[in-house]
């Protein structure tokens, strides 16, 4: 019976996105088909509607719209081009200096934001015209970008690794917070390995190295934007606040921040909060829905039927991480984060957590592994923006893609396979 109920889901799910329902309505119209093999029409459509409208009741899902607003505010108030500056005094002398500024600056400004979109159009619509000026390939300066961006969705604070403490029953966020740290600046550095290869064959250009004085002025003006980072983390890791009241000091904080460096000013609030308030529809509805076709799986015993399905396979914790894995990345290419996370957490989960797998490191893992479906068609929307800052087609990156994928996936099964990566700086913190 459980595995007709899997048909069910997955069938009815992958027709309605074939035929261009959007994902949301595809995931609660499958869930209620699904149940409909169950029970009757009438308490199959209410239990979904309530089972959504009960899974938003949560005060740690409060965090997601004010960092949202935050990235909002971030990505207006003019903290980007501060980052790029502080980036190339950073990396900007070394042989490829300039994909390495773009490369850091998108993981600095993509861990303040926490938003790969923003990172994507932010940094590259910076970036992308100075690189292409220095004589960078065109393709190759978008496929950098791309790629970097995905990194904001590791580090913290991140909205997606809220949602994963909510389908994990209640992972700690600031544990997952502190995980992120060091998987985020191994996909950096990764990314910078093949950036650097790619430029020392192709004899770009570096930049002049700064003075003293100018790396000290440009760090300095930077100062104030990385400060956040501390200000969000530290009171977290302290036990000041929790994430959501962190996130509302890191609205407060960013808005005195871009009213101080005059990028705007209040008549700039209203369209501010009408594109956070409609990003923020777009995201409750999909963990809405994504919440009820989790209670269905639940209802159905899909998970377990999973599970059981997995460790038949084998019960080698190497066989069903990697096959947990090369799942995940498929998922990844078909389907956005935030739904990904609800849905398969509470499958997969269970099976890892039996085999010892931490929750925490877990939670990085899966967010590591989706991160780079927003670099893939037909679901990527870093790969679109990416490519639409550049003014260039997708297929014209796909080629540059490929090296900096394989570098993902590099960093993917190093911190998959080595725990400590993710674990060492929250067991430092008793978390």
């Amino acid at each position: 019976m459980e595995i007709f109920e899997i048909l069910v889901l997955v069938v009815s799910f992958v027709v309605l996105l074939t035929i261009g329902v959007p994902i949301a309505y595809s995931i609660g119209i499958s869930a209620v088909i699904t149940m409909l093999v169950s029970i009757y029409p009438v308490p199959a459509v209410t239990t979904i509607a309530q089972r959504m409208a009960t899974g938003l009741e949560s005060f740690t899902l409060l965090a997601i719209p004010f960092f949202i607003l935050a990235g909002q505010l971030m990505n207006r108030g003019g903290i980007a081009s501060r980052l790029i500056d502080f980036a190339k005094v950073m990396v900007g002398m070394l042989p490829g200096g300039l994909a390495f500024v773009n490369i850091v600056a998108c993981m600095l400004f993509g861990a303040i934001s926490g938003s790969a979109v923003a990172a994507a159009s932010a940094i590259g619509g910076f970036m992308n015209s100075r690189m292409e000026k220095e004589g960078y390939d065109k393709s190759f300066s978008a496929a950098v970008n791309i790629t970097s961006s995905t990194t904001g969705m590791i580090i913290p604070p991140s909205n997606i690794l809220i949602v994963y403490s909510l389908a994990s029953g209640g992972a700690s966020i600031g544990a997952l917070f502190l995980a992120g740290y060091l998987p985020g600046i191994l996909v950096g550095l990764m990314l910078m390995v093949v950036a650097g290869v790619f430029a020392y064959r192709n004899k770009y250009p570096t930049s002049e190295s700064a003075s003293i004085s100018e790396g000290f002025r440009k760090m300095l003006n930077a100062l104030p934007s990385l400060f956040l980072l501390v200000v969000v983390i530290g009171g977290i890791v302290a036990g000041y606040f929790t994430a959501t009241e962190a996130s509302a000091i890191a609205v407060l904080y960013t808005f005195i921040l871009a009213l101080l460096y005059k990028e705007i000013s209040f008549k700039d609030v209203p369209s501010i909060l009408l594109d956070t308030v409609s990003t923020t529809s777009i995201v409750l509805l999909l963990i809405a829905t994504s919440i009820g076709m989790s209670w269905v799986m639940s209802y159905e015993n899909i998970p377990q039927a999973v599970s059981e399905a997995l460790l038949s396979v084998s019960d080698n914790k190497i066989i069903v991480l990697l096959l947990i894995n090369v799942i995940l990345l498929i998922v990844g290419i078909f389907m956005d984060m935030t739904p990904a996370v609800l849905i398969f957490t509470p499958i997969f989960l269970p099976v890892v957590t039996e085999l010892g797998v931490h929750p925490v490191h877990f939670g990085i893992i899966m967010v590591l592994n989706l991160s780079i479906g927003l670099c893939t068609p037909p679901v990527g929307s870093v790969l679109f923006v990416g490519c639409s800052v550049a003014n260039v087609k997708i297929e014209k990156v796909i080629k540059p893609l490929i090296p900096l994928f394989i570098a993902m996936i590099v960093a993917l099964i190093l911190v998959t396979y080595i725990p400590e990566i993710s674990l060492w700086l929250p067991a430092i913190f008793d978390l």
